[in-house]
């Protein structure tokens, strides 16, 4: 993709959670325009943003995985991180951070059937290319080896049928499916929230509410 189409989707992605609104009960235009700010001058600043060693911080791709009715999401119960978040992981270089996303996800869950939700079709757009469904920046601390750096991580949304068959990586503790009520409890931390009231304004938009 090239970071010139990335920052193509980052602007249409502006246009859908700030500009346009899509008002949900986290939303917070301060908060949406804070991060994609700080991600554009980390792309126009940054020689490698792709790269896990660029040691300060990176792009990262993950997925908030769906089931058809939207009322569950495919979580992980991240081993280094000890806590339930979406699938997801680094970049390593390719910077069709959707396509990062989609592989994160079928890695970390076995799941082969996955397919994006155009999140363009829901505000009567052209679709394209997949858009990020939410942006966080956030602080992973220092380990053995590795210094204390910054994710920036582009999440998409993705579909899959509950009884197609999980499986748990070396990665994780658990992958299991959460009725969204469980899943806000789980992890309460903002940046899950603020997924999950997206997907409950995205779903209400789609008319399957």
């Amino acid at each position: 993709m090239g970071q010139g189409l990335l920052q193509l989707d980052l602007r249409e992605y502006g246009k859908m959670w700030c500009d346009t609104g899509i008002y949900h009960d986290s939303f917070d235009a301060e908060e949406e325009s804070g991060i994609l700010s700080r991600l554009h001058s980390f792309l126009t600043s940054t020689h490698k943003p792709f790269h896990r060693t660029t040691l300060a911080g990176h792009i990262t791709g993950s997925a908030l995985v769906v089931d058809r009715s939207y009322e569950k999401v495919l979580l992980t119960h991240h081993r280094k991180l000890n806590k339930w978040l979406q699938l997801g992981g680094h970049a390593d270089g390719e910077s069709d951070v959707s396509q990062v996303a989609y592989r994160e996800a079928e890695e970390e869950s076995g799941l082969s059937e996955l397919e994006f939700i155009d999140t363009r079709s829901a505000m009567r757009w052209s679709p394209g290319r997949p858009l990020p469904f939410d942006i966080d920046i956030h602080v992973i601390p220092a380990r053995r080896g590795e210094p204390e750096h910054y994710h920036y991580d582009l999440c998409y949304l993705l579909v899959a049928d509950e009884d197609e068959k999980v499986i748990v990586s070396h990665e994780s503790h658990d992958v299991k499916w959460w009725a969204l009520e469980a899943a806000e409890v789980l992890n309460p931390e903002r940046s899950m929230l603020r997924q999950y009231d997206k997907l409950k304004a995205l779903k209400k938009l789609m008319g399957l509410v």
